[in-house]
């Protein structure tokens, strides 16, 4: 089990920091277990979408989400035996409910909640401060691609 743990966190890592939307946008992980994953975004200058204000743009705030879920699902889906695979994002809903705040860095957490043999279903919130008050929350279906009998 702490075998299964470790290779958890080594794709979490892996995913945050080689897929080049992630390493472009300088996100981080921060922990996985099985059916939930969590990765952050720094603040930085050239994420801000409105310079007036200093908030890191929403597009970064919804490309967070969409992977911190595929993060979610494949620490949910993954199986030694059947070898690794892929997600395509096949419906993401955003509810943005405030800005984050001025030059402040957000995290996400999703929760793969449902796996069937060929989907995924995920749901997931992104803050800056504290979790119970989130920047923006994510519902999401994702199909399973390249599995062996999907």
């Amino acid at each position: 089990m702490a075998a299964d743990l470790e290779f958890l966190r080594q794709m979490g890592q892996h995913m945050a920091t080689t897929v080049p939307q992630a390493a472009a946008l300088g996100f981080r992980f921060v922990s996985v277990e099985h059916g939930k994953g969590v990765i952050e975004v720094p603040w930085r200058e050239d994420l801000v979408g409105d310079p007036d204000t200093g908030v890191i743009a929403g597009g970064v705030v919804t490309s967070l989400l969409d992977h911190t879920c595929g993060l979610a699902i494949s620490s949910a889906a993954y199986d030694v035996t059947q070898g690794p695979f892929g997600t395509a994002t096949l419906d993401l809903r955003i509810d943005y409910m405030r800005p984050a705040v001025p030059r402040a860095g957000v995290t996400a957490e999703a929760h793969c909640y449902k796996l069937t043999r060929s989907i995924a279903f995920v749901r997931a919130q992104a803050w800056d401060a504290d979790p119970a008050d989130p920047i923006a929350t994510a519902q999401a279906a994702f199909m399973l691609t390249g599995r062996a009998g999907a």
